[in-house]
């Protein structure tokens, strides 16, 4: 079991001129512990709907870019991208320019979006559902394309790119692995078996036959299409509770995979501190050893 963390809330208790050494102590302590990857959250402001007190967000690739150069081993990623903050090139050369200064480590996080109220407190366009949709098809299409190396037009309904060049080109082969968020049973987990290698889904308390649902529909998009159902990484998305001890999370993980889960990306209420980052560090030895 892969044990990771997301980082959606940078609030540092020193005040912003603190962030920047706030999060290099925490990615020290994620990439010297053996846990898989550093996440963070794609938003400009705080999503956290229970959020009052105006926490702080930083722009999300910046941030990766910044921790790439202070860390060696962990994986990076965005949990997710809505398809429509950035023109897909861009992003795509985003992902490809962390991938190429991280030596390999770049993960390529997208989802369709959905936060109105950001969306109209930042002039962010939010087309609706199956425009978004439709967006996140082409954009994982080129995607596959821009790192295929050829430069050949691309042609989509709403993107049409003369000569999508991405040189250098990703150092991960045959590309970074593509994580679709998302547990919509009729789009997202469709584009989940059709173009990426790993999806996110949630841990909702007590909603395990849940979870096992959308797994099964999962591998039912996956035999439509002539995939095997073992190639995509299933993770989920679960809170750490401040009372919780390594070994109830470790039980947790068991159960998770028992489920068929891959992959535990763990998030917590307000920041993350290097003592949150320990007790997964000893969840993880714990699983190691199971």
């Amino acid at each position: 079991m892969r044990i990771s963390i997301n980082i959606a809330n940078f609030t540092s208790p020193g005040g912003p001129g603190a962030i920047s050494s706030s999060l290099l102590d925490l990615a020290h302590a994620v990439d010297e512990s053996g846990l898989d990857t550093l996440w963070v959250g794609d938003h400009l402001i705080q999503a956290n709907p229970y959020d009052t007190t105006g926490e702080d967000m930083l722009e999300a690739y910046t941030v990766l870019g910044f921790l790439a150069a202070s860390t060696k081993r962990v994986r990076l990623g965005v949990m997710v991208t809505a398809v429509t903050f950035r023109p897909p090139s861009l992003l795509i050369k985003a992902v490809t320019s962390l991938d190429v200064l991280s030596g390999g480590r770049a993960w390529f996080g997208i989802g369709a979006g959905y936060n109105e109220a950001e969306a109209r407190a930042m002039g962010l366009p939010l087309p609706p559902a199956a425009e978004r949709f439709e967006r996140l098809e082409e954009t994982l299409r080129l995607a596959r394309h821009m790192w295929s190396g050829v430069e050949t037009p691309f042609e989509g309904v709403h993107y049409r790119l003369e000569r999508p060049t991405n040189r250098p080109n990703a150092l991960s082969r045959p590309h970074p692995p593509i994580l679709v968020g998302g547990a919509g049973e009729k789009k997202t987990l469709r584009l989940v078996a059709t173009y990426a290698d790993a999806c996110n889904l949630f841990d909702v308390p007590g909603q395990t036959e849940l979870l096992k649902r959308k797994l099964g529909v999962l591998a039912a998009h996956c035999q439509a299409v002539g995939r095997p159902v073992g190639e995509i990484e299933k993770t989920v998305s679960s809170r750490l509770k401040a009372d919780d001890t390594p070994a109830a999370v470790a039980e947790r993980c068991a159960a998770f995979a028992e489920l068929g889960i891959d992959h535990l990306v763990m998030i917590v209420d307000g920041a993350w501190t290097v003592e949150d980052v320990e007790r997964l560090a000893a969840v993880a030895h714990l699983a190691a050893h199971a």
